[in-house]
């Protein structure tokens, strides 16, 4: 078989037939462009606004991640809403190859931000669903021990949920043993760090109940404890999980799935440990309780005893003795 000229290799094959710098650059950018556009949804970040353009960060709501966007300065302040630093929007994207550079970057075609009235009809269409499949359903939720070896916490770092939990807790049980993963409780990162957390917890054996909080906010801000992923780790895990999210009025999904739902952090505190000084009260109303019966108990056997020695066989037991030795005597004679 005679072999192929070597001008006849293809270009990038090999080190002879090396691409150029512009070659690769075509190629690159000749095959970007087939992709054609993509509607993708985050959350804004790092607006840097120039006269011709903005540059924007559209991070990922769920994980920690991010792409580079970017588009007119003009149609960017059109948009209504206004977006903001943490607005969650809506673009259509087209992926733009610099060959001068070679750098890839997406420019924005389309922004619309995504407003309340659309997350929340997702919200409620995604507890439908859930609901449906009976994660919301009295009969699986488990109930919390009556006092837990030690207690797994899952808040914000360095929050005032956090010190809420712990304080009443220990004013109830001073005894009572936390064990602490502070985590971001909002933002891209919120729902991987409180999984991960709920995880570790879950796992350790001496962990008798999950407490996950924390304080206020927002409807945005607590959107992270609505997140289809996180509600479903909290329904597989095997620990009972406390979720106390916001004040009585949030109810994020998450509300729905725990094992009990607290409406604040204090509340959260008031399930998990009972209250010692009510305890003790218990058991001394028990004691009283008890005495009183065994009381009355022995009061009602002496009461008996005595109706028993009452009785003239028992006051005088050598009477019938003696009226049947003088009857056999009588006998005798």
């Amino acid at each position: 078989m005679s072999q192929q000229p070597a001008s006849s290799a293809k270009p990038g094959s090999d080190e002879a037939h090396a691409y150029s710098v512009h070659e690769i650059s075509t190629l690159v950018g000749d095959w970007l462009a087939r992709l054609g556009t993509a509607w993708v949804e985050g959350q804004v970040s790092d607006v840097r606004q120039t006269k011709a353009l903005t540059y924007l960060a559209l991070r990922d709501t769920e994980r920690d991640e991010s792409i580079s966007i970017h588009m007119a300065t003009s149609d960017f302040l059109q948009v209504r809403p206004e977006i903001e630093q943490g607005s969650r929007v809506q673009v259509q994207v087209k992926v733009v190859w610099w060959a001068k550079k070679g750098d890839l970057q997406f420019k924005v075609l389309q922004m619309r931000a995504v407003g309340l009235g659309e997350l929340m009809a997702r919200l409620a269409a995604l507890r439908d669903l859930l609901a449906a499949e009976g994660l919301f359903a009295a009969e699986r939720k488990q109930p919390l021990p009556f006092l837990p070896r030690r207690i797994g916490l899952i808040c914000g770092q360095n929050s005032d949920a956090m010190h809420d939990v712990i304080k009443n807790a220990r004013r109830r049980w001073p005894d009572c043993d936390f064990v602490v993963r502070e985590v971001p409780v909002q933002g891209p990162t919120a729902v991987r760090n409180v999984m991960d957390a709920l995880s570790e917890l879950d796992a350790l054996d001496d962990v008798d109940v999950i407490v996950i909080t924390r304080g206020g906010g927002s409807f945005e801000d607590l959107l992270a404890f609505s997140d289809e992923t996180l509600v479903r780790a909290v329904a597989k895990a095997q620990t009972p999980v406390v979720a106390a999210i916001g004040h009585e009025q949030d109810k994020p999904l998450i509300d729905y799935v725990a094992d009990y739902r607290a409406s604040t952090p204090t509340d959260a505190a008031r399930a998990i440990v009972p209250d010692v000084v009510t305890e003790l009260a218990s058991l001394r109303n028990a004691r009283s309780l008890m005495w009183q019966l065994a009381q009355r108990r022995l009061t009602l056997a002496a009461t008996e005893l005595d109706k028993v020695k009452a009785r003239p066989a028992m006051a005088s037991p050598h009477a019938l003795i003696d009226a049947r030795q003088a009857l056999l005597l009588t006998h005798v004679e």
